[in-house]
C-alpha cells in the first residue's frame, strides 16, 4: 500500500491511524504477514553497499538490511503509531526504556544537560539522576513543570533536551506542552514526551513536542503480556537512530520481534475503545470517591489542578485517563487496602504497570518510585501512602464499585 505524505493525513488520531491500514498480508489477507527474517535479499550486488553508506532504506528504494536494522512487521507498526500520534514516522523498540534511552541518546552527546520534570518514572528518573551522569556525562537538573520561572533558569548552555511526561507518574499532574515547547524551543532544545499514560487523549506533537515515547506494555497493548516501547518524530530523527555508525537503535540493539509488533498492531485499533471505557470508569469511581471524603487525584475532577490544562490539550472523547490515586494517609492503610481488595474482594491485582483490562494497584513510593532519593520522593509530592490504580474494565462498572466500598470501610480509609 503506498505510503501517504504526512500532510495528507486528517488531524484526527484515530483517523490518521486508519489512514495507514492496511497493509495486506503476503497472500492478500487483512492483516499484515509476519517477517520472521533476520536478514535480507538484496537482487542486485551493489544494492548492499547503497544500504550499508545509508543511501537506500525501507523508504528509498524498498531495501532491508538486517533484523535488528529494520523489519519490515516493525516498521509497519511504528508507522501506525507515528500516524496516531501525528509524527511523520516512528519505530519500535524492546520496551518503554529501550525507546526513551535511544531517543534521548539521539539528540544528547557526552557533556549535555537535561531538564526534567522531578515526577517521572522511577526507571526514567534512575537513567537521567543515576546511570547517564556515571556512564554517559550527562548531566540532568529536575524541575517542577508548573513552576516556569524554575523551568527557565534551569536551562544551562548545553541543554539540549527537556524531557517531560505528558501526565506524570505516579502524580497525574499534567504538562503545559505548549508552554513547555516554547520554552524548550526558544532555547534551542527539544521537547521529548512520554505519552505513556495518555495515547489519544493528548497528542503531544500538535502541541509543539519534537519527539514521543511510548511504553507499549502498557495501554496501546494492553494485555499486558508483551514488553514493549516506541519513538515518533521527525523522518530524519527516526532514521538517524538506525545509523549504522552512531544510531543508538541500531548500536544498542534493543530490538523488537516481528511477531510481538505483529500482535500488538492487532491490538492498536481497539484503543480508542479501551481508552474511553478505561476513562469512564476512573472518572465515575474519582466522583464517587471524592463524594465519600477519599483523597482522589484525577485530571477529570474539577477541583484536581490541571483539569482546565487538559480540557485544552486534550481530546474529550477520550476522557481524562485511566488511572486515578487515593493517599490512604500511611504506606500500612494502603498496603491493607490493597491487600483486601486483591485477596478478599477480587477487585483487581497488585501488580505494577497499567493499562491492563483488569484493576492493577500499586503503592509508587516503595514499588515503581522507589528508584527515587527521599527527598526526590518528597520533591515529586509522592507519599508513602499514595495509592496509584490502574482502573480496568472487566465486570460491572457497579460490582467493582460495590468491592472498592466495602475496602475503603474495612480498612478504614472511609468511615
Amino acid at each position: 500500500m503506498p505510503k501517504k505524505e504526512h500532510s495528507e493525513l486528517p488531524t484526527d488520531p484515530v483517523e490518521r491511524l486508519a489512514a495507514v491500514r492496511h497493509e495486506f498480508g503476503e497472500h492478500g489477507g487483512v492483516n499484515m504477514s509476519i517477517e520472521a527474517s533476520t536478514t535480507f535479499t538484496v537482487m542486485e550486488a551493489g544494492t548492499m553497499p547503497e544500504i550499508f553508506q545509508g543511501r537506500l532504506g525501507p523508504d528509498e528504494g524498498g531495501c532491508f538490511l538486517y533484523g535488528r536494522h529494520f523489519n519490515p512487521t516493525v516498521y509497519v507498526l511504528g508507522r501506525q503509531l507515528a500516524a496516531m500520534e501525528g509524527a511523520e514516522a516512528g519505530y519500535c523498540a524492546a520496551s518503554g526504556l529501550g525507546a526513551i534511552s535511544c531517543a534521548l541518546l539521539g539528540v544528547l552527546n557526552q557533556g549535555d544537560h537535561v531538564v526534567a520534570s522531578n515526577t517521572l518514572y522511577g526507571g526514567t528518573w534512575a537513567m537521567l539522576a543515576e546511570f547517564f551522569p556515571q556512564k554517559c556525562g550527562i548531566e540532568t537538573t529536575f524541575v517542577d513543570l508548573s513552576d516556569e520561572s524554575a523551568v527557565r533558569s534551569a536551562f544551562q548552555e548545553r541543554t539540549k533536551v527537556l524531557y517531560v511526561e505528558s501526565m506524570s507518574n505516579p502524580t497525574l499532574r499534567i504538562a503545559n506542552l505548549p508552554k513547555l515547547a516554547e520554552i524548550a524551543h526558544e532555547h534551542g532544545s527539544k521537547l521529548i514526551v512520554d505519552n505513556t499514560f495518555t495515547p489519544l487523549a493528548i497528542t503531544p506533537i500538535d502541541h509543539g513536542a519534537d519527539v514521543v515515547v511510548h511504553s507499549l506494555t502498557k495501554f496501546v497493548n494492553g494485555a499486558s503480556d508483551f514488553i514493549a516501547g516506541a519513538v515518533c518524530g521527525k523522518e530524519d530523527f527516526i532514521g538517524s537512530l538506525m545509523d549504522l555508525h552512531y544510531g543508538p537503535l541500531m548500536i544498542l540493539g534493543p530490538t523488537m520481534d516481528p511477531q510481538m509488533a505483529h500482535s500488538i498492531s492487532l491490538r492498536v485499533p481497539h484503543l480508542s475503545l479501551r481508552m474511553i471505557e478505561h476513562a469512564r470508569r476512573a472518572q465515575i469511581f474519582a466522583e464517587r470517591l471524592q463524594e465519600k471524603g477519599v483523597t482522589v487525584g484525577y485530571p477529570g475532577l474539577k477541583e484536581h489542578p490541571d483539569h482546565d490544562l487538559f480540557r485544552q490539550i486534550g481530546r474529550p472523547e477520550y476522557g481524562f485517563g485511566g488511572l486515578l490515586t487515593i493517599d490512604a494517609g500511611t504506606s500500612k492503610r494502603a498496603e491493607a487496602l490493597m491487600e483486601d481488595l486483591q485477596n478478599s474482594e477480587g477487585f483487581g491485582f497488585m501488580a505494577v504497570s497499567l493499562g491492563y483490562f483488569d484493576t492493577l494497584m500499586s503503592c509508587s513510593a516503595s514499588s515503581t518510585s522507589s528508584e527515587l532519593t527521599d527527598e526526590a520522593l518528597e520533591s515529586a509530592g509522592i507519599s508513602p501512602g499514595l495509592l496509584r490504580m490502574s482502573i480496568g474494565y472487566t465486570g460491572s462498572l457497579e460490582q467493582r464499585w460495590e468491592q472498592l466500598l466495602r475496602s475503603l470501610k474495612k480498612t478504614g480509609v472511609v468511615e
